[in-house]
């Protein structure tokens, strides 16, 4: 039996969350700021369809990237070298959601990007903690992602891309800035070969259970919203 939460549940312990489908730890509860902030300092995200109730995941293993072990393909290096783009930061942050939840998946009918989520993680980025990284071409919206930064823990979300690329240039210039900024660990939940090429690797939960212990704990170096990316991470 999955746990079901009620509002001041709190979660089951990692070790009882299912091996197959990918983690699935508790449902029910809800996603005020205090709710989604204590899954994820636990490695624990939200992750359900229009119509259900949330249910929240903890996979073993877990997909990270080390900033210091990202690896860069020599034609995407070609294109950043380009200039022909504009990176901002928390500029658009629910466009940024709402075209990630548009974005067609392949294996996946919808999108978990419900308007319940929307409205939860834009009061997270009201307070400083959601952030969107976005790729502009011809002052155009292109591509972008968004995630949580705890600490010096990066929880990655989603990407898009509406122009060859846009959503790699602005994971690099995330990537980039990170390290700069001494965050120790970028989450990518689940394992797929996009973000393998760019070096991420799996890793047991309870390695990064005990990675995020310490790193939500940090001071985080930015902690005002907007953030500000430096201007020479493309070079």
């Amino acid at each position: 039996m999955i746990p079901w939460l009620n509002p001041d549940t709190p979660f089951p312990p990692l070790s009882t969350a299912l091996k197959n489908p990918n983690g699935l730890l508790a449902t029910g509860a809800d996603l005020s700021p205090q709710r989604l902030l204590q899954a994820y300092a636990q490695g624990i995200f939200p992750w359900f369809s229009a119509g259900e109730p949330i249910l929240w995941w903890s996979p073993d293993p877990r997909m990270v990237l080390f900033p210091a072990e990202l690896s860069v393909s020599r034609s995407l290096q070609k294109t950043l070298r380009k200039h022909t783009f504009e990176i901002r930061v928390d500029t658009a942050f629910q466009a940024v959601m709402s075209a990630c939840s548009r974005a067609p998946r392949e294996g996946q009918n919808g999108t978990w990007i419900t308007g319940e989520m929307v409205d939860a993680y834009c009061v997270l980025h009201k307070q400083g903690i959601a952030h969107s990284v976005e790729t502009w071409i011809d002052d155009e919206l292109a591509g972008g992602l968004y995630g949580i930064a705890l600490g010096q823990a990066f929880y990655g979300e989603s990407m898009f891309a509406r122009a060859t690329d846009a959503s790699k240039i602005a994971f690099v210039h995330l990537v980039r800035q990170l390290q700069r900024w001494q965050f120790g660990i970028i989450d990518c939940q689940m394992r797929t070969e996009h973000l393998a090429r760019f070096g991420a690797r799996e890793i047991p939960r309870s390695e990064f259970s005990a990675l995020l212990a310490k790193l939500v704990k940090c001071n985080n170096p930015v902690t005002k919203n907007p953030w500000k990316f430096d201007d020479d991470l493309h070079e």
